[in-house]
């Protein structure tokens, strides 16, 4: 049976990366499958990142957007009135090789893989040489290991957010894979209402595995296919920016799956403890640039706190009915 597959770029001044994106997707062996729609929603680009990619033969679709709406919102615009059996979640940083596409696909096809919903593939670096892409759940453990900066200091005793290089070898079942490569069911994404949109930018992905794994889905990390994952892509030029949206997510998420007690201690440690120990770590590597920018995202958070914890119970209420309150605290 011939598979139909969409594939969503959500796209914020990524430059030219989005058009080698894109490029290798046209480049790679689609015989197998249908590629329906690539689907390219750009956040109120400033540097004309999509202004050439229709020339590309590929069937593709630009939304474009006259405010950054925030990845999340942008991946579930993408994705809505898809008629594909797939979804491909895929970072505008990430060039697909020759079979990454199609291996992945007949994977999730096997009649043995009916309970995976989300697959996501090996990532590589210029060298080859194998990313850190799946992860364990957060949990309030590891939370604090995090806020204290036990993960960074003491790396052999307490667990990180990523499973160790020696885990990234071999394919198997993982709590969750890194959103840059997401390939999803799209009966599985319409189960679960897609992403949570106030997740602006991170811990959608996490918090998108972690809800699928609850009503008996589970995610697969497949080394037999691979692609090229740079980093960081359209968010090295902003780190301050990037720092403060990876809180605020982690502080989202924390509401959302660990109750009340431990949420708002998960808030206090993170808004009075964490900065002192990322400064410490930023000087202990004698980076200036790192100092100035957690100070930045921190102020930023700090400011942010009240509209954020305000806003909860609204955002709460909105999501559930499918709809959004304005980010006022972003």
């Amino acid at each position: 049976m011939v598979r139909c597959l969409d594939i969503v770029i959500v796209n914020w001044n990524a430059g030219k990366q989005l058009m080698d994106c894109v490029a290798s997707i046209a480049a790679s062996k689609r015989k197998a499958f249908d590629l329906a729609r690539v689907i390219v929603v750009d956040n109120a680009s400033s540097d004309g990142s999509v202004e050439r990619l229709e020339e590309i033969a590929l069937p593709v679709t630009i939304i474009r957007n006259a405010k950054n709406h925030g990845f999340a919102a942008a991946c579930n615009q993408g994705a809505k009135g898809s008629r594909a059996d797939y979804l491909l979640f895929l970072n505008p940083d990430v060039c697909v090789f020759g079979n990454s596409l199609a291996a992945s696909l007949e994977f999730m096809q096997g009649s043995e893989n009916a309970s995976v919903g989300i697959c996501g593939i090996q990532l590589v670096d210029a060298e080859r040489r194998v990313i850190r892409s799946c992860a364990r759940f957060p949990t309030v453990g590891r939370s604090y290991s995090k806020i204290l900066g036990l993960d960074r200091f003491l790396p052999n005793c307490f667990d990180g957010h990523y499973l160790p290089e020696r885990d990234h070898s071999k394919s198997c079942q993982v709590d969750q894979v890194m959103g840059a490569f997401f390939l999803v069911r799209r009966s599985v994404f319409e189960e679960l209402n897609g992403f949570d949109h106030r997740f602006f930018v991170y811990f959608e992905d996490v918090d998108f595995s972690y809800r699928s794994s609850q009503v008996g889905w589970s995610s697969y990390y497949l080394t037999t296919a691979q692609a090229f994952h740079k980093g960081e892509g359209c968010t090295e030029q902003v780190r301050a920016a990037r720092l403060f949206y990876l809180l605020r997510s982690r502080i989202l998420y924390g509401y959302k799956h660990f109750g009340w007690p431990s949420a708002t201690g998960l808030l206090a440690g993170t808004v009075l403890l964490e900065p002192f120990t990322r400064l410490a770590w930023a000087a202990w590597r004698g980076s200036v640039t790192e100092i100035i920018e957690t100070l930045q995202a921190y102020a930023r958070l700090w400011r942010t706190i009240p509209g954020l914890l305000w806003n909860r119970k609204r955002r709460e209420k909105a999501y559930a009915m499918g709809g959004s309150v304005p980010d006022t605290d972003s």
